[in-house]
């Protein structure tokens, strides 16, 4: 739910103080709509394992068209809405005509980024939700979008919780 930005909505427990109220409204607002006082974290349960949330990490080689920043930029767009992700604000960097590209798509449930690499056809995807949010359909959009030739995709579960509550101490 985006939260209408007046000095009355940023209250004494937002972290903006009311002399950066200008620069705060600026920028989209995703707010939590639980019921007062209560936390939702929006980790996940699946198959018995509760984490923060799901990161995948997505080399595409043989790709065309990662040089084009509104095509791209219409890529994660579709991809985050493909997810049932909130999108706060795309930035891109075109670094030269024809170049590569940088950029992340924010979402309320964290991100989409991108690192391209047109001279070599390989463009890098990250793309990591919490919540209810399934990141896979998200990949689904871009392979479509793409067409790699040939796809590397790791999976994590970020934020592993062990079975008593801690935080996973397993090492990488």
């Amino acid at each position: 739910m985006m939260r209408e930005c007046t000095s009355a909505a940023l209250n004494r427990d937002d972290i903006f103080e009311e002399k950066n109220r200008d620069a705060a409204c600026a920028w989209p607002v995703f707010v939590n709509t639980s019921e007062p006082g209560v936390t939702v974290d929006h980790f996940v349960t699946v198959d018995g394992e509760e984490y923060a949330g799901t990161h995948l990490i997505a080399d595409f080689w043989e790709v065309d068209r990662i040089d084009d920043l509104e095509y791209l930029e219409s890529a994660l767009r579709r991809a985050a809405d493909a997810a049932g992700a909130t999108i706060l604000h795309v930035h891109l960097h075109h670094f030269t005509p024809g170049g590569g590209i940088s950029g992340v798509a924010v979402l309320a449930e964290s991100h989409i980024s991108v690192h391209t690499w047109p001279e070599r056809g390989f463009a890098a995807f990250d793309i990591f939700m919490c919540g209810k949010c399934n990141p896979e359909n998200g990949l689904a959009v871009l392979r479509e979008a793409f067409s790699p030739g040939r796809a590397v995709v790791k999976k994590y579960m970020r934020g592993r919780v062990d079975k008593n509550g801690d935080i996973s101490r397993k090492s990488v």
